[in-house]
């Protein structure tokens, strides 16, 4: 007996075992099949979109159009913003770190004094400052304009009257190219910066070292309030390798004493750089300067002040550029509803007769989203290249022309793209698209197909 309980044990064990394994392979079948029916769904999805994209190419591509400008005009913007904050700092960091720069009365960010100078700059000063703690050195400076005139050939450029032995405390990576010098004492010796002796898209030189400048300086005259001019001709003792600072590259230099008959200036310097001992002391010697003569009265910024300006400046400007760019993406998201709502109007006949054949109200709804989508996706991908190729043109030698004074190009600035901000557009102008066709596809969804098939 026990024998036959333990076969009879056995065999329904193995029952018990066949039924639990045909109702698992039964319901692995199944979901198989629900896989296959729902992939084979989204293709047929997708077929049914495109082709109805397709039947009407017109309007489809002018909404394709929209998504495209929105998405290029976003990529565009950003790129040249995040350039133009990238070319501010490498700029300033071509300044060195020690340096203050002092005027007389308050002074913009972008140039000029914003208020009339209420100390005088002169020798005294000058040595006052010199004398307080942790100052290296003081180099004051004349301020002016000159027309140049070299063999027929005319440029007009900014000039800096100052010991041209102290550039290199302004610009550490300044060097001359072989067969200059410095010659501080020479009155008629012109230091030349890179940018005014080969100007921007020019094949040849403007001037070279050893040749003759005729320069011509226009001014005031405070008695009788009539404009001079005064001629005086200059040699070219030195010029200047590219340094990547603006303020140097695109200056010519005089010493300092013939900057102040030149200008007619009577010892009255336009500004001070002043030279902590190093980086550390800046803040210290700012506050000096300003206890002393008064915030007020006169104009201190450092290096790290302008950075913080220019990037407060930048942010700014970025946020309202990005602004525009999206009210063209929710322009390109209208013209989604236009397009599709104006579908489900003339599809009605065709919405009617796929639910009257079984079509789910999921399937209409599915459809109609996923021309949303494939709007979104094809204007979204065209417009990042777009917008990618749009910016470099305007940053080429086509976009900077005509800016500036004559002979010297603006400074070239190269747009920066990141692929994390480029992603943000791509799936940003996507999803406006797949939201823009929401109420479309609900509408088309919602259709009855006795009142469809009756139309």
């Amino acid at each position: 007996m026990g024998l036959r309980d333990a076969l009879r044990n056995n065999e329904n064990a193995e029952v018990v075992k066949r039924q639990k394994v045909v109702p698992r392979d039964r319901t692995s079948a199944s979901t198989i099949n629900k896989n296959k029916r729902k992939h084979k769904n989204l293709k047929q999805i997708f077929i049914l979109s495109f082709d109805a994209l397709r039947e009407r190419k017109a309007r489809s591509a002018l909404t394709i159009l929209m998504v495209v400008v929105g998405s290029a005009l976003m990529v565009a913007l950003n790129g040249l913003s995040a350039g133009a904050a990238d070319f501010i700092s490498k700029q300033l960091n071509f300044l060195a770190p020690n340096v203050i720069f002092v005027s007389p009365g308050q002074i913009g960010f972008r140039g000029g004094p914003s208020a009339p100078p209420t100390i005088v700059f002169n020798a005294e000063v000058v040595n006052r400052i010199k004398s307080l703690p942790f100052v290296q050195d003081v180099v004051p400076a004349y301020q002016g304009q000159l027309q140049l005139d070299a063999q027929g050939s005319i440029l007009t450029s900014q000039v800096l009257s100052t010991d041209p032995t102290k550039i290199y405390l302004i610009a550490p990576s300044m060097q001359l190219i072989p067969g200059s010098s410095i010659q501080p004492n020479n009155p008629t010796g012109m230091l030349v910066g890179d940018s005014v002796a080969n100007p921007p898209g020019k094949t040849t030189p403007f001037v070279t070292v050893g040749q003759t400048v005729k320069a011509t300086s226009t001014f005031v005259n405070p008695n009788t309030g009539r404009t001079q001019q005064t001629p005086r001709s200059f040699v070219v003792t030195g010029v200047m390798q590219p340094t990547g600072n603006g303020q140097v590259d695109k200056v010519v230099f005089i010493n300092t004493a013939t900057g102040n008959s030149l200008f007619k200036k009577s010892g009255k310097y336009d500004q001070m750089v002043v030279l902590a001992l190093s980086g550390t002391y800046v803040n210290a010697v700012q506050q000096e300067i300003t206890s002393l003569y008064g915030s007020n009265n006169i104009g201190v910024i450092t290096p790290k002040a302008i950075m913080q300006a220019q990037a407060h400046a930048q942010s700014g400007s970025s946020s309202f550029t990005l602004e525009i760019a999206f009210i063209a993406l929710l322009v390109g998201a209208i013209g989604i509803v236009t397009t599709l709502y104006t579908s489900v109007n003339e599809r009605i006949k065709e919405i009617g007769t796929m639910k009257a054949i079984g079509a789910k109200p999921w399937f209409i709804l599915s459809m109609f989203l996923s021309e949303a989508v494939l709007i979104g996706l094809m204007g979204s991908t065209l417009g990042i290249f777009t917008g990618v190729g749009v910016a470099y043109l305007l940053t080429s030698g086509f976009g900077a022309s005509g800016v500036g004074p004559p002979g010297v190009a603006a400074p070239h600035i190269s747009p920066i793209f990141l692929p994390n901000d480029l992603l943000y557009v791509w799936l940003l102008s996507l999803s406006i698209s797949l939201v823009a066709g929401v109420y479309p596809a609900w509408k088309a969804s919602r259709l009855s197909p006795l009142e469809a098939l009756r139309r």
